[in-house]
């Protein structure tokens, strides 16, 4: 039997080699007839357009499809004359610089852009060229001029624009010289930068087109720009003067008074004050340094203190007889002033109403005696002052009719000294003689001490709290007087009063008001005072110890006085013995014991002195002779 080998699989890969070898050789074939074929069709259309721009070939516009170089450089020198025909802009706000881009250093290079087009399709390999030549034909190239720029020319250019750009920066400036406003507004700091701009001025010139182009300038704002409204308010408030007053003012008020420009610029200054976060402005103040002397001068003639309507009690009908209508209190309010001098003086205004501030009083004209709670004489004490000269008897009276009509309000505790005041020529007052220092002198307000004496007596023994009280250094007899001689035990029942050092103070302790009546009885010597209130039932009872201790005055002191002359003698100090007191007082109410108060007082022995003229021998034998200066 015979055995026959076969290969089939062998067989079947040599056949498809073979085949794949076939395909690739006739691929290869079909490239290089493709790429001789490209060849062919670019150096036919090189050739085609040896010499010449291919089509579709442009610049800046102009088609030089065609063109010879030469007839290309014509037609671009004739058609672009941009650079000396085109306008270039630079604008700043409402200032305009026009220029040609030859006047700012452009040059167009024909050449160059010539040979940057013709260069289109012929400038690279094989399928660039055919890119090249197949885009330009089918879309079009158009090519941007090629130029050059100068930048020395350009910058020239700039600097000239920089010399009307270019400013510093100033703060605005407001100030006085006297009555005149200096005012310089302020100015924005500008700074062309030249740099910056010659970049966007290459793009601009770039394009070979007219436009603007875009300037950079840096600014730097002043605080203040602008001062003008209050320069303007400042000379509108010194152009008259100002005239201040009361508001509402009736016949009898002080006032006006005026300012003129020259002091009037004096209390007003421009100043640079805040605004907002970060802001500053001027603004039109005050000089409170300056103004307040002059508030404070028209304060001293508004001021007034509030005052009670004062009374009379008419014991037949138990009503009250108005003697002096109540006062409004009236104090000028310095702060609110000052703002109503700024604000009136910021809206033009030259007479400006000040800032008052009234305070109405506790007791008014139409009070009653039923609404105070008066309805009977609760004490009244009389005094005597015989013996007294003209300047005492003046002061007496001066000084009483302070109190004469006098309310005190329930519960309130009264000063002597603050209704007395000031005791003074300018008051009323005459010189008379009081105690001074240790000695009697002639002084301004003597003879004022019996009228405190006779309210300390009043409150007394009307049984009302004292809490202030001060004897006299020596006695004085006139407080010792009655109304037919003199009584030892009022010795110890004196007050004096000296403001604002020495003080009567008492209180009215009872729940309705303490009128006071004070009568001087000028031809009886006589001072009566009186209480008004409801009596709440107490009652006083005393007792005084009387003068102990006495001692017997010094010696008469002698002294000369060249103002006297010869064996004339004036007696200017009297004798009096010293002696001790002690006054107690029960105050009892409803059956009880109030209060009980103890008043001592010690008296000084007080020497006599007589003053004698020159060329006197024996003053004190004389003294003796005229019965004088006696100790």
């Amino acid at each position: 039997m015979t055995t026959f080998v076969t290969q089939p699989t062998r067989l079947k890969r040599s056949g498809k080699s073979a085949l794949i070898s076939q395909i690739a050789a006739a691929l290869i074939g079909g490239m290089a007839l493709f790429l001789v074929g490209i060849f062919l069709v670019s150096s036919g259309y090189q050739l085609a357009y040896a010499g010449r721009m291919v089509p579709g070939v442009s610049v800046a516009g102009v088609d030089l499809s065609g063109l010879t170089v030469e007839e290309a450089a014509v037609r671009l020198s004739q058609t672009l004359t941009y650079p000396y025909s085109g306008q270039v802009l630079f604008v700043d706000g409402d200032r305009v610089w026009t220029a040609t881009p030859a006047e700012l250093g452009m040059v167009f290079d024909v050449g160059r852009t010539i040979q940057a087009a013709y260069d289109i399709g012929r400038s690279g390999g094989m399928f660039s060229d055919l890119a090249g030549q197949l885009n330009a034909r089918q879309g079009g190239v158009d090519i941007q001029p090629v130029v050059m720029i100068d930048e020395r020319v350009a910058h020239a250019y700039l600097e000239q624009i920089v010399l009307a750009i270019n400013q510093p920066m100033l703060e605005a400036e407001l100030q006085l010289n006297g009555t005149e406003v200096l005012y310089h507004p302020g100015q924005v700091g500008r700074v062309f930068d030249v740099d910056t701009t010659m970049t966007f001025l290459t793009i601009q010139l770039q394009s070979f087109r007219d436009g603007e182009v875009t300037m950079v300038v840096h600014e730097q704002a002043p605080q203040i720009v602008d001062a003008s409204a209050t320069a303007e308010a400042l000379r509108t408030s010194l152009s008259q003067p100002l005239t201040l007053m009361i508001p509402e003012a009736a016949e009898g008020d002080p006032g006006p008074w005026t300012l003129d420009a020259t002091t009037l610029a004096t209390i007003l200054r421009p100043e640079r004050v805040p605004v907002g976060e970060t802001g500053l402005e001027y603004q039109m103040v005050l000089n409170l340094s300056a103004l307040q002397p002059f508030l404070d001068a028209i304060a001293a003639e508004i001021d007034r203190g509030t005052e009670n309507a004062r009374f009379i009690f008419d014991d037949n009908t138990r009503q009250l007889e108005l003697v002096q209508p109540a006062v409004i209190g009236r104090n000028l309010d310095a702060e609110a002033s000052q703002g109503a001098i700024l604000n009136g003086l910021l809206e033009g205004e030259h007479t400006i109403p000040l800032s008052v501030v009234l305070t109405q009083p506790q007791v008014r004209n139409d009070a009653t005696a039923e609404s105070l709670g008066i309805t009977e004489r609760v004490s009244q004490q009389i005094s005597y002052f015989r013996g007294s000269g003209l300047a005492r008897i003046q002061n007496i009276q001066t000084a009483s009719a302070q109190f004469h009509g006098l309310l005190i309000p329930p519960g309130a505790t009264f000063s002597m000294a603050e209704v007395l005041g000031d005791i003074s020529l300018d008051n009323g007052y005459a010189e008379a003689m009081i105690i001074y220092n240790g000695q009697t002198i002639l002084g301004v307000g003597g003879g004022v001490c019996q009228v405190s004496t006779t309210l300390f007596r009043t409150a007394f023994f009307g049984g009302y709290p004292i809490h202030e009280r001060y004897a006299h250094a020596y006695r004085v007899y006139y407080y010792e007087q009655t109304q037919y001689g003199y009584d030892a035990n009022l010795a110890g029942l004196d007050a004096t009063v000296y403001f604002p050092l020495v003080d009567f103070e008492f209180t009215n302790d009872t729940p309705y008001w303490l009128l006071m009546e004070v009568w001087v009885n000028v031809s009886a010597r006589s001072i009566t005072w009186n209480f008004y209130s409801t009596s709440d039932g107490r009652t006083v009872e005393w007792d005084t110890t009387g003068p102990q201790n006495i001692v017997p005055p010094p010696e008469t002191e002698f002294v000369m006085n060249p103002e006297l002359g010869a064996d004339e003698l004036r007696q200017v100090d009297w004798a009096a013995e010293g002696a001790d007191v002690v006054v107690t007082r029960r105050v009892y109410r409803s059956g009880g014991l109030l209060f009980e108060d103890v008043f001592r007082t010690h008296y000084t022995p007080w020497r006599a002195v007589c003053e004698f003229g020159p060329g006197t021998d024996d003053p004190p034998s004389l003294a003796d002779a005229l019965g004088i200066c006696q100790p």
